[in-house]
């Protein structure tokens, strides 16, 4: 027994540590002596003695003897080893026990007995294994040794096997210029008389021997990116073995542009393209990201097609990564249902300082816009010019529809088209350039057609209608040229009607005699019509609600000159 005792613990779950010394020694009044012990011997449960090749006696107070153990008890007394018997030995590697013929072991089908070990060389010896192996931590001696073999062999001349080739530090992807160091290992097979071939694929060439013996570092360093492929053979007159890897030579990207049209219609097809930096960059792996997914797609080319479901602001992100580094870049897509296109071009002097960058097509789209919302009154929001790549420089202008109209409104009667067309017509779109070049804006093919971006949820006839009627000027001169026959017929008929009303004469002639005096002055042709259509709200308007009594209306729909002749003929 021992004399003190200390007892750590807490009375209850909300209390302090606690500490309890309890003290024997008033209880036991003295030592243990030699008397006091007694002697037992270690066995298992079937009664054996010898355990892992050894026996083992201890000693223990006697159940009688009432005294305290002390510090300086030792309860082992002897270790005595035994000699070796069956149950010391397992089968050993590449063996197993069969229980149907009395536990013996056999070789397994995969496995050679009288194959030589790993480390033999030639001109040494070496034993096969007889199967069995003595437990480990097992100190039994004598007696039955059932791993002893009297097979002697002589180590053969092996070949190479298991050769392999990395890097020091695990970099497959480097820099030009980086210094690598090339650790050639070879796990079997006879290295003294093995002779390595390293191939570092750039034409560097040369020979090695005892090369996976003395360790001896391949340091190389490549100038050029690319992708190289390093071989390293090992051959001796046994035979011979190859390992190969590859090596990315790369410079860090330094920047990645996304190329998206900022404007898409529902469900339509868009082509996303990515601009790496630097241009030579190789093996460059591509993450795309749309909208709130979590689980990007991956590609190995720059670009990807892709539909949006929704409308609305949607944002686009791409990542470009070449093992060695990583850079992103994001966009932001608006989704329609429906929508106008405009090409354009642009006189060919514009060529000559085309540098063809995003930057530069960025600016001169939004140098446009400003220009063409100026000059027809057409809110800003809703056109976008976008510069495509490539020479020669074209462009597209999207005609947005407005936040206040109703999405299935006729575009029939939307105003801002024939805006938009007659200031291209008339050739007032352009700007200014370095040196004072001035570069013009045109339509891309002025007897073409607009591109009508819709739904077939939200076009109705009117729209499928309207994308012919705003293709070409001469329809549109003929349209207005039957418009003032309708209103110069009812006018006439209305003049015949009002002459034959008593009274009717000074409303008319009074009438008259003030769109003369309101026609005295000289008036220019298109700052008159860039004036009304100024004036305009560029809104709806109803056709139908416009009738020949209103004189107002009809001066808005024709220029002075017009009027003036008819109110004179």
């Amino acid at each position: 027994m021992v004399e003190k005792w200390s007892v750590f613990g807490h009375i209850s779950y909300r209390s302090d540590w606690e500490l309890v010394k309890v003290d024997f020694r008033q209880s036991f009044p003295r030592q243990c002596t030699e008397s006091d012990y007694e002697s037992w011997q270690l066995t298992d449960l079937q009664g054996e003695k010898c355990i892992m090749g050894q026996e083992r006696t201890f000693r223990k107070r006697k159940d009688t003897a009432f005294c305290i153990k002390g510090k300086s008890y030792i309860s082992a007394l002897t270790n005595k080893s035994c000699q070796c018997t069956e149950k010391d030995f397992n089968c050993d590697y590449g063996f197993e026990r069969s229980h149907t013929e009395g536990e013996r072991c056999f070789a397994d089908f995969w496995h050679d007995p009288d194959s030589p070990p790993e480390d033999c060389h030639l001109g040494q010896n070496y034993e096969s294994s007889t199967g069995y192996r003595k437990v480990i931590s097992n100190i039994c001696d004598g007696g039955l040794n059932k791993q002893q073999s009297t097979k002697q062999h002589s180590c053969p001349l092996l070949p190479p096997k298991g050769l392999q080739v990395g890097i020091k530090g695990q970099m497959l992807a480097v820099a030009p210029g980086d210094d690598i160091t090339f650790i050639v290992h070879q796990e079997q097979g006879d290295t003294s008389s093995t002779k390595y071939q390293v191939d570092l694929g750039d034409g560097v060439r040369a020979i090695y021997q005892n090369l996976t013996v003395t360790d001896e570092p391949i340091q190389h360093r490549y100038e050029n990116p690319g992708v190289y492929k390093v071989t390293v053979k090992a051959e001796n007159m046994a035979g011979h073995d190859e390992a190969t890897m590859y090596i990315q030579v790369t410079a860090p990207l330094q920047e990645v542009h996304l190329e998206v049209v900022p404007i898409a219609g529902r469900n339509h097809e868009v082509n996303l393209t990515a601009i790496v930096l630097p241009t030579e960059a190789n093996m460059t792996v591509f993450y795309w990201w749309i909208g709130d997914s979590l689980r990007p797609t991956l590609t190995l080319r720059n670009s990807l097609l892709t539909r949006f479901p929704d409308t609305g602001e949607v944002s686009v992100t791409v990542q470009a990564s070449n093992g060695r580094s990583m850079v992103q870049d994001t966009r932001t897509v608006r989704v329609y249902d429906n929508f106008q296109v405009v090409p354009l071009s642009f006189s060919r002097n514009l060529d000559r300082f085309n540098p063809n960058i995003p930057e530069w097509r960025d600016d001169i789209g939004q140098v446009v816009t400003k220009i063409l919302a100026k000059i027809t009154g057409v809110p800003q929001e809703s056109l976008v010019t976008v510069v495509k790549p490539g020479l020669p420089t074209t462009a597209d202008l999207y005609v947005l529809p407005l936040d206040s109209k109703p999405a299935k409104r006729s575009m029939f009667v939307d105003k801002r088209i024939p805006a938009i067309m007659q200031a291209f017509s008339d050739n007032n779109v352009s700007f200014v350039v370095r040196g004072g070049l001035q570069v013009l804006v045109m339509l891309a093919d002025p007897n073409a057609g607009l591109g009508l971006i819709a739904n077939d949820s939200t076009t109705t006839a009117a729209e499928n209608g309207y994308h012919g009627a705003a293709g070409s000027p001469g329809v549109w001169a003929l349209a207005v040229i039957f418009l003032i026959s309708i209103i110069a017929t009812g006018s006439f008929i209305l003049y015949k009607f009002k002459r034959k009303l008593p009274g009717s004469r000074n409303v008319y002639a009074q009438m008259h005699n003030e769109k003369e005096q309101e026609m005295t002055s000289p008036v220019n042709h298109s700052e008159d019509t860039q004036h009304i259509i100024q004036g305009e709200e560029f809104i709806d308007d109803d056709l139908d609600s416009q009738t020949l009594g209103n004189h107002s209306g009809v001066v808005l729909s024709i220029n002075s000159r017009e009027l003036h002749s008819y109110l004179t003929s």
